[in-house]
């Protein structure tokens, strides 16, 4: 479902409409033509880059197995 709103009337409730704004957000219009769309943030992984910095060591080489191996045999 899309949610539309005045543009006088998101002027209003603006603050209220940001606290309750669903996941689908909303269209602002002005004298019944869309001019913006307000949709939230979203939370996905992106913001679990860089949360564990500092917290993590690496001991040896983690590029290798650990094993020798002969190629030719």
């Amino acid at each position: 479902m899309k949610y539309t709103i005045n543009a006088s009337k998101f002027k209003e409730q603006c603050l209220s409409i940001l606290d309750d704004l669903a996941p689908e957000g909303l269209v602002i219009t002005k004298h019944g033509k869309p001019v913006a769309r307000l949709t939230p943030v979203s939370s996905d992984c992106g913001s679990l880059i860089g949360t564990m910095k500092g917290k993590i060591k690496i001991h040896g080489d983690i590029l290798t197995t650990g094993r020798k191996w002969n190629a030719e045999s």
